[in-house]
């Protein structure tokens, strides 16, 4: 007969009995010849010689129990789960409220015993750093590299996990869009003939020496990139999770929470506050309605239907007199590219209607061609740039106000 620690696979931490069906509490019985699935049984089972196929009532048999000391006397090993589980329930240092959920310890028992045994214990301290290191070796190792004879994952074009992987395409093992991207713009018109003076020879040689320096500094980038995993998809979500966890625990020690509990309540209550500060703006989105009376009626009946809880009715808004309806600004929200646009630029890409990638391209073709050219003119823009003219011109204008590029 020995003492066991429970060890179960069931959520509540609680097996069944195979006679009665009901959860087992401790102790309870394990027979030690049923494999490989093993036979649980409570006491009352076991006294009456329940049997089940195979188990018979003289098999031999351990009692399964956690009522016995593991790190020091005075806490059985079914205190020790108890602790961990209020500590992770109420927070680290709400000792009081952890003692309160154990019932039996006080609070300055918790306290010590914790800090003696999971903080201070080197021998704990040594298991977590083996434990971080086997699971950094198990990242590197699934790390994806630069083989396109692999197998990695293949996500569609702009899809989330695309924008994840830095726009990594793994079949071609290389990226959408490299370092310093367009370095390829500055050779483009570099042409090399027989009757070039020395000086401007010596020039395109510099010109090419400078592009050769930007592709080893694109190489030293890749190198970096497969040398340490970073197209690692599984590191990268897990890093993004706990810095959104990070941020989470910030945000609740700033507002003076210490507990789960009390971070459920205040994020129920946030919630509720930008609910009723989104129905506070809705000003803002009538805006764009402003000059047309009737759809602006409309959308005002429409809002104040799904306030109501009511289903709108289906309207179409008219056109303005003009006899065109003007397109709503384009939401920029999670859009890659749009962190790198101040603010009038954001502006400019949500009233033209033109994702931040997009206008970064454009920019930086109009802004290689002006200073090729000394200067540029709206037919050369809209010859370089193929979309609608309108918003040609409107990019156009906004870099000539800008003072980003110069009229010829």
């Amino acid at each position: 007969m020995e003492r066991l620690g429970s060890l179960t696979n069931d959520p509540f931490g609680k097996p069944p009995c195979r006679g009665c069906s009901s959860y087992l509490t401790e102790p309870y019985i394990k027979c030690a010849e049923c494999g490989p699935s093993s036979v649980l049984l409570c006491l009352q089972c076991f006294t009456r010689g329940f049997e089940y196929k195979k188990h018979q009532s003289d098999h031999k048999y351990e009692i399964m129990t956690s009522d016995f000391p593991v790190l020091e006397p005075g806490w059985t090993a079914q205190e020790e789960m108890a602790l961990l589980e209020a500590v992770m329930d109420c927070g680290f240092g709400n000792w009081h409220d952890v003692a309160y959920q154990m019932r039996t310890k006080t609070k300055e028992e918790c306290e010590s015993h914790y800090m003696k045994n999971f903080i201070n214990n080197p021998l704990f301290s040594s298991t977590l750093l083996g434990l971080r290191k086997t699971k950094d070796s198990h990242f590197a190792d699934g790390a994806i590299p630069f083989r396109s004879s692999d197998d990695p994952p293949r996500p569609t074009f702009d899809s989330m996990l695309s924008r994840d992987m830095a726009g990594y395409m793994p079949a071609r093992a290389d990226f959408m869009e490299e370092f310093d991207n367009y370095a390829e713009w500055d050779l483009k018109d570099i042409d090399f003939v027989d009757d070039d003076s020395d000086i401007l020879r010596a020039l395109k040689l510099a010109v090419v020496d400078i592009y050769h320096s930007r592709l080893k500094e694109r190489q030293r980038r890749k190198k970096i990139i497969r040398d340490h995993g970073l197209i690692n998809l599984r590191k990268f979500q897990m890093e993004f999770e706990l810095r959104r966890e990070i941020r989470r625990l910030q945000e609740y020690r700033k507002a003076g929470i210490k507990s789960f509990c009390s971070a459920k309540v205040y994020e129920r209550v946030k919630r509720m506050r930008e609910d009723e500060r989104r129905k506070r703006t809705m000003l803002c989105d009538v805006l764009q309605y402003i000059q047309d009376g009737k759809a602006c009626q409309q959308w005002l009946s429409k809002q104040a239907a799904i306030d109501a809880g009511v289903t709108p009715a289906v309207t179409t808004i008219t056109v303005s007199a003009t006899g065109r309806r003007s397109a709503p600004p384009l939401n920029l929200t999670g859009l890659p590219g749009t962190e790198k646009l101040n603010e009038r630029e954001k502006e400019l890409c949500q009233v033209v209607r033109l994702v931040p990638g997009a206008y970064l391209e454009y920019k930086q073709a109009l802004l290689s061609e002006c200073k090729r050219q000394g200067g540029l003119r709206l037919a050369q823009a809209r010859a370089l740039i193929k979309i609608d003219v309108n918003k040609t011109r409107k990019i156009y204008d906004f870099l000539i106000k800008e003072g980003s590029i110069t009229k010829a």
